[in-house]
């Protein structure tokens, strides 16, 4: 193997296939990126086992081939290399009997590293792309900012480590929740080829390498088998492990008959939120809320620690009523409404609250649980 590539390509494969290497992995392989030199590029693959990332990158290739080294000193010495061409060769000899070093040049600095047979680096997938669809990178990736940010990251329910993609040809709904907050966001998507009726649970790792690794504009490919989810563009591709189980039906929990309505300024209920949950316990990040006509009241009172209060004008519609929510759950839910105002609707203290776009555009929906306010 011996090929000559860029420092800025170089870091761009590596940093994109080393997301997918385990901090801690169980097979030393895994510790490694298998990298593959041939024709006019050079292909950079990394993976824990559940996901799979690899990221072709243009480089001059001398002599094909292939070999598996180390993650972690692959990067720190793409850090630390000039701005230069790096040149890479098989190394002479061996280690143990085989052939898995590489020289490394760039200008005046040399390496020589080692790493593992690259036949013991485990096979991506087989997904067969013919029967998958194509979708927008740009309209799949706003899907996932809206609702991956509620998922559980919790053990005691794996279903809930993983975020629900449901697929019904171009009508496709995303869901993410922990139990104690929800966020849903439904799309029509303009698809080719759209899939057979699906739901998917993909862990958020997975999706979290789709919004890095794709430019919005990206067309990509996905295809799926019976445990595996694929996306694929021209130069890059994902493959995942899919969750396996039934997902709760999320459907259940969404109020249909919350009658108190709320129109409020995202940026304003956010900073009064921030405000008072300085004085919020540590543990409940409790925040009282009281809504009535005009006025919504903010109050917070910690045992041996103090109090603190404020105060904003809204649109509010329904009888006076007080609620209690976690600070970061409302933060967290604030933070990705796509619009300044936004619209909260309540039943009771006791029952979930939704917000929501206050212009219904687009299609989104979060809930969160309210907390037993203390008198």
């Amino acid at each position: 193997m011996r090929f000559s590539i860029t420092r800025e390509a170089l870091q761009k494969g590596l940093a994109a296939s080393a997301a997918a290497v385990p901090t801690r992995a169980a097979l030393p392989v895994l510790s490694n990126i298998l990298i593959h030199a041939e024709d006019d590029a050079v292909r950079l693959s990394g993976t824990d086992m559940s996901i799979f990332v690899s990221l072709s990158v243009p480089a001059e290739i001398s002599e094909a081939g292939v070999v598996a080294l180390p993650a972690r000193q692959l990067l720190e010495i793409s850090r630390v290399l000039d701005d230069a061409p790096v040149k890479f060769a098989a190394a002479d000899g061996n280690r143990d009997g085989v052939a898995t070093g590489v020289d490394i040049e760039c200008g005046r600095s040399k390496f020589r590293l080692y790493g593992q047979a690259p036949d013991e680096f485990p096979d991506f997938p087989e997904i067969d792309f013919a029967d998958g669809w194509e979708m927008s990178a740009g309209e799949l990736q706003t899907l996932i900012e809206r609702t991956s940010f509620a998922v559980s990251t919790e053990d005691s329910r794996p279903i809930l480590n993983g975020i629900l993609w449901q697929l019904r040809g171009a009508a496709t709904v995303m869901v993410a929740t922990n139990g104690h907050r929800l966020a849903k966001m439904s799309r029509e998507l303009d698809v080719s080829g759209p899939p057979a009726e699906a739901d998917l649970i993909i862990p958020p790792k997975a999706l979290s390498q789709v919004q890095k690794l794709y430019p919005a504009d990206t067309v990509l490919q996905i295809a799926r088998s019976e445990n595996h989810l694929a996306f694929r563009s021209e130069d890059r591709e994902v493959f995942t492990s899919l969750i396996e189980g039934p997902y709760p039906n999320y459907e259940q929990v969404i109020p249909s008959d919350n009658d108190k309505v709320a129109i409020v300024n995202r940026a304003a209920l956010e900073t009064a939120v921030r405000r008072v949950a300085v004085m919020a316990d540590d543990s409940t990040r409790r925040v009282r809320l009281s809504f009535r006509s005009g006025d919504l009241g903010f109050k917070v009172q910690t045992p041996d620690l103090g109090e603190a209060e404020d105060a904003l004008s809204l649109d509010y519609e329904g009888e006076d009523i007080q609620i209690g929510f976690n600070a970061t759950y409302l933060l967290e839910v604030l933070r990705h409404m796509p619009e300044e105002d936004v619209r909260m609707t309540f039943k009771a203290p006791e029952r979930a609250a939704t917000f929501s776009p206050a212009s219904d555009e687009p299609d989104y929906l979060c809930l969160v649980m309210p907390l037993r306010i203390l008198d």
